[in-house]
């Protein structure tokens, strides 16, 4: 998969976990928690969903690499080039 179709992934996910936020503004470069009401409960969902749905497993010391739209995509982007 490539960055713009991971980015779409990221975003849907995290629209099925905070339905009432609106992603359209979300910054890449911004925490993602910083930009929409998101707890921590709700980012463990995103990496449950990842695992789920992709089969993609995130160890709990990379998780803050997670933590922006676009360290999120440079992340994932070599897990699932094959996708």
């Amino acid at each position: 998969m490539k960055a713009e179709g991971i980015r779409a992934m990221i975003l849907e996910v995290i629209h099925e976990i905070v339905p009432d936020e609106d992603l359209s503004e979300l910054k890449g470069d911004v925490r993602i928690r910083d930009q929409i009401e998101m707890d921590s409960m709700d980012f463990l969902d995103v990496i449950m969903e990842l695992r789920k749905r992709y089969s993609i497993t995130v160890p709990e010391d990379d998780y803050m690499q997670l933590s922006t739209l676009d360290s999120s995509v440079a992340y994932l982007e070599p897990l699932m080039k094959d996708i």
